[in-house]
């Protein structure tokens, strides 16, 4: 496949060369081998905690290094904390390994309508629709600014998540459904093309990348939507998230 294989989870690097993460989907399988040992000082930033971005965290090298700390934000759960959520998660029997047993320095950061700073990097948080808390983010530093919205339904919430996108130099957005598939999913917390491309016209990213591919969608189908999203929304550069793609906003 030229698209999709993992679910969601995106690195970020900053000119200090701090490490941020965004989601913890089974992507973060993979970067993690590419971090243990080299890297002790990780920022997760998670926007929610539906299965689908955080199944990969339990086998995210870094959490069994001791010489690493992670520090993991997130919006603040219904019915329990953050960190409560993710022990649950990371404990029999989801998990084989008890939570008490990670070796990396965990520590938790719960989030709503936020703003801070990770080592020169601002961060912005802003709840999104979406069932459950979820949230999006926009990271920006020295002028640029990547925006951070894969799960969100402006077709319920036409504004949702335009405080951390709009003028953003990079945005992903959620681009699941085709208007077809949208008509029978209204209220699971996803985005149809037609609704995708007045979002972009709203928001009016610089560059746009088209993200949380649904996983009937296969590589050809993909690339008619992408087409369709072109022509819907005429943004010129508009382009599909891709495994691997690496992009430099400075």
């Amino acid at each position: 496949v030229r698209y999709g294989g993992n679910t969601t989870c995106l690195e970020l690097r900053a000119a200090s060369g701090a490490v941020v993460v965004l989601d913890a989907g089974t992507g973060i399988r993979d970067l993690g081998r590419t971090l243990v040992g080299r890297v002790t000082e990780i920022d997760l930033l998670l926007t929610h905690l539906h299965l689908d971005h955080i199944e990969g965290l339990g086998f995210f090298a870094p959490l069994f290094d001791p010489a690493c700390t992670i520090t993991v934000h997130g919006p603040r759960p219904d019915g329990g904390s953050l960190a409560e959520m993710i022990a649950t998660y990371l404990s029999p029997p989801y998990f084989p390994v008890p939570f008490d047993r990670i070796d990396a320095q965990l520590s938790f950061v719960e989030l709503e309508r936020d703003s801070f700073e990770l080592d020169g990097l601002r961060v912005t948080s802003a709840p999104v629709k979406h069932p459950g808390p979820t949230l999006a983010y926009r990271l920006s530093e020295s002028g640029a600014s990547l925006a951070f919205v894969p799960d969100n339904e402006p077709g319920l919430e036409r504004e949702s998540g335009l405080e951390v996108a709009a003028g953003a130099d990079l945005l992903l957005h959620d681009a699941q459904y085709t208007d077809a598939e949208y008509e029978e999913r209204v209220g699971w917390g996803h985005c149809s093309l037609s609704h995708f491309a007045g979002y972009l016209r709203d928001a009016a990213p610089a560059r746009a990348l088209m993200f949380h591919h649904d996983p009937s969608h296969d590589d050809e189908a993909l690339e008619s939507m992408l087409e369709v999203a072109r022509d819907a929304s005429g943004h010129e550069r508009l382009e599909l998230g891709r495994e691997g793609l690496e992009l430099s906003l400075a």
